[in-house]
C-alpha cells in the first residue's frame, strides 16, 4: 500500500518562495499520477496542480496564474510543488495525493491515497 508524506511548509513572507516535497514509501510513485491540494482554515480543499505517472502531462488551476510549478523525480520517488511570489492568502495546509492512473485529474474524489499535509503560513 503507497503511502505519502509531505513536508517543506513553515513560515514564509510574502513574496519568498517554498518548495514541497511529496515522497512516497512502501511502494514506488512511478505509476501514479500525483496531485496537490490545500486547504485554509474554514473552507474546502482545493485541487492546485497535477502531473502525469510519466511527467509527460501537468495542469494546474487557473487562479494559480503559473506561480505554482509540479515535478517529480520518480528515482527519488518524490513529487515537488515550488511555491513562488507567495501571499498571505496562500496559507494552508498542503495535500498531496496519489491516483492509480497515468494521467491526472485534480478531482478530490477520484485519489487513491493521500498524505497527512503540510502547513505553509505566508504572514510579515
Amino acid at each position: 500500500q503507497l503511502q505519502v508524506v509531505e513536508s517543506g511548509g513553515g513560515w514564509v513572507q510574502p513574496g519568498e518562495s517554498r518548495r514541497l516535497s511529496c515522497t512516497a514509501s512502501a511502494s514506488s510513485l512511478e505509476p501514479y499520477a500525483v496531485s496537490w491540494f490545500r486547504q485554509a482554515p474554514g473552507e474546502e480543499r482545493v485541487p492546485l496542480a497535477c502531473i502525469s505517472a510519466n511527467a509527460g502531462s501537468t495542469n494546474y488551476a487557473e487562479f494559480l496564474r503559473r506561480r505554482f510549478t509540479i515535478s517529480r523525480d520518480n528515482a527519488q520517488n518524490t513529487v515537488y510543488l515550488q511555491l513562488n511570489s507567495l501571499r498571505p492568502e496562500d496559507t494552508a495546509v498542503y495535500y498531496c495525493a496519489a491516483e492509480l492512473t497515468s494521467g491526472c485529474t485534480l478531482v478530490t474524489s477520484r485519489m487513491d491515497y493521500w498524505g497527512q499535509g503540510t502547513q505553509v503560513t505566508v504572514s510579515s
